[in-house]
């Protein structure tokens, strides 16, 4: 699948990938407002199979194909509790 990814110009490391270059119909206005104006970053061929840095390419995938777009969150800045033995 083709994507266009962008980066919100708000949130850092915050990033949208849609299926068509510059064609936000599908995002939702509330999410538009909140990440303000997307900046392109790159196009990228995505199969489930490929490598990607922090999402599985499958859900990238599955999400633009439900929903017309897909939200990559920034990472969490808290540490994951460890597990108690």
């Amino acid at each position: 699948m083709q994507c266009f990814i962008y980066k919100s110009s708000k949130k850092d490391e915050l990033y949208l990938y849609i299926a068509k270059q510059d064609d936000f119909s599908n995002v939702p206005e509330a999410i538009l407002k909140s990440i303000g104006p997307p900046v392109f970053v790159m196009e990228l061929d995505i199969t489930p199979e490929r490598l990607l840095a922090r999402e599985k390419a499958a859900d990238v995938i599955k999400g633009i194909e439900e929903h017309g777009f897909f939200i990559q969150m920034p990472p969490s800045i808290y540490p994951a509790p460890k597990k108690l033995q």
